[in-house]
């Protein structure tokens, strides 16, 4: 089920860079997104947010919800609602099994990037989460401290 998402991406429009610190990611997914032509003006120009976004059922379908692209400065009255829910385009079978995995308890789907491919089409990185706990995230800090320092100290011996 693992894509390689933003390794060929062109341009990164908005990044979740606290996902990896509240949750474990257990898997990642390339996913399409259905935008109208005010919202994709919008994410070229960079300033859009995913920090609280997330990814849910709706009708038997899976939508971002809480995604903020703001409106686009010159889109007058063809402007969109910077926080609708966007629907996700994934085949049938990726999102019955997704829709499985999101019904197990402390299991989410959590947007980690939202950028454009190499052909100008709008993705979305998707991760199937579990949070973190604040122990856990001290332990990563710690490793993560250690690593950094020990790495100083290789280079400065060596």
């Amino acid at each position: 089920m693992a894509r390689h998402a933003p390794a060929e991406a062109i341009s990164i429009a908005a990044q979740n860079r606290k996902a990896r610190h509240n949750y474990f990611i257990e898997d990642t997914l390339e996913a399409g997104i259905m935008l109208t032509g005010t919202e994709v003006k919008a994410l070229r120009a960079g300033k859009s947010n995913i920090a609280d976004a997330f990814a849910g059922e709706q009708k038997g379908e899976l939508f971002l919800f809480n995604a903020h692209i703001p409106e686009y400065g010159q889109g007058n009255r063809f402007n969109h609602p910077p926080r609708r829910p966007r629907k996700l385009l994934l085949h049938r079978r990726q999102i019955s099994k997704l829709l499985g995995a999101i019904k197990r308890e402390g299991v989410t789907l959590v947007p980690l990037s939202i950028y454009f491919n190499q052909r100008g089409i709008a993705k979305v990185e998707l991760g199937l989460a579990t949070g973190k706990k604040q122990h856990d995230k001290r332990a990563a800090e710690k490793a993560r401290d250690w690593q950094r320092e020990k790495h100083r100290l290789m280079r400065d011996k060596g």
